[in-house]
């Protein structure tokens, strides 16, 4: 049983933040497109980007001001203009961006971190950012999460949000975050933003420790298409506001932490995952039975990502072969003769052997799937055996559905 509950609030759930979100003229649908989420005081600041090494402006300013200084008070994000690939005049206008910001909250540019999403290629339209950066900070609330998740958005058709509460030294400690992404999404990330808040106090060095893991336990482990973006961004504010102990070594309060960060990261990824772009059905693969984790989610993420599989899933078609070719390429030793897979409940492999199935039954259950889609009933569950190791893992991802080629055809014009 989980050592948190579920509360209201977001990223605003945790004491001493507050979140803006407005329509500032970004994006041409004239939809919301600039957040802002700000600490009450100096926070603890960690980050993971994305690997590729094409990298928007944003990216490469957090990782120079996150090297400098682990602390921040302030995340601006603008959607709508990726501000990758966009040469020297990008790196200036991210610099621009945060010195604004800076200047509006009478604050060091040093404490602001920046995020961008939107067509790569495309610089920021710094004159409408000049102009709504002082209705965004007039607009800040603590109760403005939702405003925050609904202009961080881009083809994403609901928002991500979720907020956790768990008790440190008898006093409670809340971490809340908010994401964007629904494709362009792959392991190491994808074209996602996440920004998570907590109130306890974390030393730096533990809590990028945390977020680094717990990434790879979430963003990491989802995969909608194979391509990973320019501008993946996760970063996590921890200010201190629960008035808790400082958590500055390892033992039974960093793991508590860590485990409910993780759950926060892992929920927000699951929702990436279930709003993928043209998704009809959310994928969770459970792979047990490796030499450890790593090899586990190795495969799970393989499976997870099989163009194959996700079609096989969208046709309503349940054929194990192509999840067992899968799990054969995932670069990962195991014995063939060892291998089980079930679908659901429908077992289909085992001990490397072919196991009569209902196949009509078992179409039924990934059609089923299909109908429960936002409503948390949408999730098709692959479980996969390769030996009796102890190494366990998870990946997320969905069905490749017409929609997405479509969706991605127009995605400029």
């Amino acid at each position: 049983m989980a050592d948190w509950q579920e509360i209201t609030g977001g990223i605003t759930a945790p004491k001493g933040y507050r979140a803006a979100g407005i329509t500032a003229g970004l994006k041409p649908s004239g939809l919301p497109d600039l957040a802002l989420i700000v600490s009450d005081v100096e926070a603890i600041a960690a980050g993971v980007f994305t690997t590729s090494q094409v990298k928007a402006a944003c990216v490469d300013y957090c990782r120079q001001r996150l090297q400098a200084k682990q602390s921040a008070r302030a995340i601006l994000c603008n959607a709508g203009q990726a501000n990758a690939a966009t040469g020297s005049q990008g790196i200036k206008d991210a610099e621009e961006s945060a010195e604004l910001l800076a200047k509006e909250l009478n604050i060091s540019p040093e404490l602001i971190l920046l995020a961008s999403t939107g067509v790569i290629g495309q610089r920021i339209k710094m004159d409408a950012l000049r102009n709504g950066i002082p209705k965004l900070v007039a607009s800040l609330t603590n109760t403005g999460s939702d405003a925050a998740a609904g202009a961080i958005i881009t083809t994403d058709l609901v928002t991500k949000s979720i907020a956790l509460e768990t008790t440190i030294g008898d006093r409670p400690v809340r971490i809340g975050g908010i994401a964007k992404g629904s494709g362009m999404i792959h392991p190491n990330m994808a074209t996602m933003l996440a920004f998570v808040t907590c109130d306890a106090a974390v030393s730096p060095h533990l809590w990028q420790q945390m977020l680094a893991r717990a990434a790879d336990r979430s963003f990491n482990s989802i995969t909608v298409d194979g391509d990973t973006s320019t501008n993946d961004s996760l970063i996590a504010l921890a200010n201190g506001q629960s008035r808790t102990p400082a958590i500055t070594e390892v033992g039974a309060e960093s793991e508590k932490l860590e485990a409910m960060l993780t759950a926060v990261c892992q929920h927000l990824a699951k929702a990436i995952a279930r709003d993928g772009e043209g998704a009809t059905c959310l994928i969770e693969v459970q792979v047990t039975g490796a030499h450890d984790e790593q090899a586990a989610r190795q495969i799970a993420k393989t499976i997870a990502g099989s163009s194959l599989v996700k079609s096989a899933i969208f046709g309503r078609d349940p054929n194990w072969g192509r999840i067992a070719a899968a799990a054969g390429r995932a670069g990962v030793p195991f014995e063939q003769e060892n291998l089980q897979i079930q679908l659901g409940d429908f077992l289909l492999l085992e001990n490397g052997q072919p196991l009569p199935f209902d196949r009509a039954a078992a179409s039924a259950y990934l059609k089923q799937a299909a109908t429960g889609a936002y409503l948390q009933q949408d999730t098709v569950l692959i479980s996969v055996k390769v030996g009796n190791g102890h190494g366990t893992g998870k990946a997320w991802g969905c069905d490749l559905s017409y929609d997405y080629v479509k969706i991605n055809a127009e995605y400029t014009t």
